[in-house]
């Protein structure tokens, strides 16, 4: 019925670059795919002898996703709900899409209940218990997490696309947006392959050299593809539109009469055609354009969409705990995630890949501690700061349930900050679960060893009083 949320925010010993964004950016997400009507927030930023703090894959969202979906989980325990069926009971229905929450975010897309159902079958819920028995046979304590996790990503910023053609019939792409690792030389030259027909190997991606890119905004807040991707697009299709002016003159026919297709200009109804590399070899000829033709195949587009995109996607994760050491191993891990319109598969899987481990670091390992005396930061190296690790996480089952976006002609929605988004809820609903022998009913945050093992303790002794 409705949501009140009040947070405390560390902003650290002064402001820094962008520090106001992580706690109150996206507060949004506190919605998440329910249908609350009502949802009340304050924030109150707090200064202290902490580093400052600054946004970071995420930058606020994790901790808007565990806030809602801890109060269902919370609920449901409470008054004795079934925690899938509470969610189910409360998601937004796909006929009410485009959906105004009760915050300041208005869906564009998404299926929601469909997300559900099948990241439930994958994670063979209802056969849980079978297996929490025979953990517990073994003296382990398992649990399984769920939560859903929605974030608005490629805000209405716009991004810049060129594509040249060269005399030889090269194509160099040259993007406003800056790779960190996503993939972007892979993502782009595919959209120009697919799109213009261009082989691979004769694309070459120019980005972050401003003596050569005209104008970009980078790459930020999940926008690459679903922004710089729908720019690529448009530019795309001023060089088809152009290069059917030179393909007529080539083929001896009037450009209306001119289809593209798989890098082929063609005359329709004959067997007439001509591939684009000749076309831009014909374009930068010395004698050959008749001058109502202007030369060169070039094209610069900027796109800046309407609304944001919604990614979503539902997380399953089943952890055991050793009540003799408080260590947690995680065993499986399952996400549904609807990002639209999918570029490369391979590519998502990573970026899901590498938002869940920085989320199961946020939720178990990654621990900031200060002498309480002094304020001195003691765990200032990765001696001392416990970074998530291959042998920390279990296989991961990504599936795409891509439900387009209509808010960029490619339908794509972001997927590089998703992962961590659902993680760090999905991992503390395991944890509490996992603990609910002994009545507990929260985790601390990173819940490490010695932190679950003292809370064992402490909880066990309750009961034998």
């Amino acid at each position: 019925m409705a949501l009140s949320v009040d947070t405390t925010a560390n902003l650290g010993a002064y402001l820094g670059s962008m520090t106001p964004h992580s706690p109150t950016n996206n507060l949004g997400g506190l919605a998440g795919v329910y249908t609350t009507p009502s949802i009340y927030t304050a924030v109150t930023g707090v200064f202290t002898n902490t580093n400052w703090v600054g946004p970071y894959r995420g930058a606020g969202r994790p901790e808007a996703s565990l806030a809602i979906e801890k109060v269902i989980d919370t609920a449901a325990i409470e008054m004795g709900f079934d925690r899938v069926e509470l969610r189910r009971l409360n998601l937004i229905p796909p006929d009410a899409i485009p959906y105004q929450t009760g915050l300041i975010f208005n869906y564009d897309s998404g299926n929601f209940p469909d997300v559900l159902d099948r990241a439930v079958k994958l994670s063979d819920y209802d056969n849980f218990e079978e297996r929490r028995a025979v953990s517990a046979a073994r003296g382990q304590l398992r649990g399984i997490g769920v939560a859903f996790a929605i974030e608005q990503s490629a805000a209405p910023i716009e991004e810049t696309a060129e594509i040249r053609f060269d005399g030889s019939g090269h194509c160099t792409i040259l993007m406003g947006t800056l790779a960190q690792g996503q993939g972007h030389d892979v993502t782009f030259k595919q959209l120009i392959n697919e799109i213009l027909g261009v082989e691979l190997n004769n694309i070459t991606l120019v980005q972050g050299d401003t003596d050569i890119v005209a104008h970009g905004r980078g790459t930020f807040g999940s926008r690459s593809a679903g922004n710089g991707g729908a720019a690529l697009q448009i530019a795309s299709d001023r060089i088809i539109e152009h290069g059917k002016k030179i393909a007529s003159h080539m083929l001896e026919a009037a450009d209306t009469d001119i289809t593209f297709k798989d890098g082929n200009f063609s005359v329709i109804g004959t067997d007439h055609s001509v591939r684009i590399e000749e076309v831009a070899q014909t374009a930068y000829a010395l004698i050959g354009l008749p001058p109502e033709i202007e030369p060169t195949l070039v094209a610069f587009a900027a796109f800046k969409p309407k609304a944001p995109t919604f990614p979503n996607g539902c997380h399953f994760c089943e952890l055991e705990i050793d009540p003799e050491t408080g260590s947690t191993e995680v065993l499986s891990y399952v996400v549904v995630d609807d990002v639209g319109t999918v570029i490369n598969p391979l590519l998502l899987k990573g970026q899901i890949h590498g938002g869940i481990s920085q989320g199961l670091g946020q939720a178990l390992c990654e621990d900031l501690n200060y002498d309480p005396e002094s304020g001195q930061l003691l765990s200032a190296s990765f001696l001392d700061y416990c970074m998530p690790r291959a042998d920390d996480m279990s296989s991961i089952d990504v599936i795409a349930a891509g439900t387009a976006s209509p808010t960029n002609p490619l339908g794509i929605k972001g997927a590089g900050e998703a992962g961590c988004v659902g993680a760090l809820p999905c991992i503390q609903s395991a944890l509490i679960d996992a603990l609910k022998p002994y009545g507990v009913k929260d985790v601390p945050m990173p819940a490490t060893p010695h932190k679950l093992w003292e809370l064992i303790q402490e909880n066990s002794n309750k009961s034998s009083e």
